[in-house]
């Protein structure tokens, strides 16, 4: 099982209110893939471990143009009552090179209980 970082969205992830992501990346998933999200992946000191937070099982991935995120998927990102204007802006600062045209992969998934 790989792990996924999601060090912008902990609480989301504890909470279990993000059921979706958006990566520039991770095309080898499938449905049915497991994932263990953790809180940091890379850049941990010397001593420092990976603190895993949640599994969970893929539903469905795709590609879409980040400007296309609508509101209820900005809500199933883990931010409830922001705007896709918001959620595109906040995504490409937070990953160099982005743009609101650039191709991401959407992953969606659901929690599995007992599995890390």
């Amino acid at each position: 099982m790989r792990n996924m970082s999601c060090a912008i969205t902990t609480q989301q992830v504890i909470d279990e209110i993000k059921t979706e992501t958006r990566r520039n990346g991770w095309w080898f998933l499938r449905a049915d893939d497991l994932i263990c999200l953790v809180k940091k992946g890379m850049g941990l000191k010397k001593g420092e471990k990976v603190e895993r937070l949640k599994t969970v099982v893929v539903l469905s991935t795709f590609q879409q143009q980040l400007k296309l995120i609508s509101p209820e998927e900005v809500r199933r990102e883990g931010f409830p009552g922001k705007s896709p204007e918001w959620f595109i802006e906040m995504f490409c600062k937070s990953h160099k090179g982005c743009t609101p045209e650039t191709v991401v992969n959407v992953i969606k998934w659901k929690y599995v209980k007992d599995i890390i």
